[in-house]
């Protein structure tokens, strides 16, 4: 798939985990995003194992520093389940890092309570480690230029790369 025209820098991607689904936290939790960068679209999807799969790959070969079955895990929580993902442009380069700094610490009980964890989380890493689970952290949006591309990939695909073309006055710069 060709990269957009002005470089993925400016895309991000969100996917808002079972989690923000089964607590009604999907649109507060895009709008708080998108007050920041601009929403081109979001849709629902009920997400597959090779979905979860891919976007997780780094997860599964680290296996052994999980005190419970990766993959078992992944299924349970994640596939067949309705998910939400969206996609997000900004004005400068940095977009995923800009996004992802609107998420907070990973453990929603470290994390500011300025930040989308740390304002609607309820989970812990202590929690999650002792009932051998993931932390639910309610979204995971793309940590950097090659995150971005990736993920539109594997939850948008071909068939959505239209949208990866910012609107003329949003290619405009002072």
């Amino acid at each position: 798939m060709r990269p957009p025209d002005d470089g993925w820098g400016h895309w991000a991607v969100a996917t808002c985990k079972p989690d923000a689904t089964r607590r009604g936290l999907v649109d507060p939790i895009l709008e708080w995003i998108g007050a920041e960068v601009r929403l081109v679209t979001r849709r629902a999807v009920v997400a597959t194992e090779a979905q979860i799969f891919t976007h997780y790959a780094d997860m599964l070969v680290l296996n052994d520093r999980f005190p419970f079955n990766v993959a078992a895990e992944l299924r349970r929580r994640w596939v067949g389940r309705t998910i939400t993902v969206a996609l997000f442009h900004g004005q400068t380069e940095d977009t995923p890092q800009q996004v992802r700094s609107l998420l907070g610490h990973y453990d929603p009980a470290r994390a500011d309570p300025s930040t989308i964890r740390g304002r609607y989380g309820i989970d812990s890493a202590a929690a999650a480690r002792a009932e051998g689970r993931f932390i639910e952290n309610l979204i995971h949006t793309s940590d950097d230029v090659e995150g971005a591309e990736r993920e539109f990939g594997i939850w948008f695909g071909p068939a959505f790369a239209h949208l990866l073309t910012p609107r003329p006055e949003e290619l405009s710069r002072d």
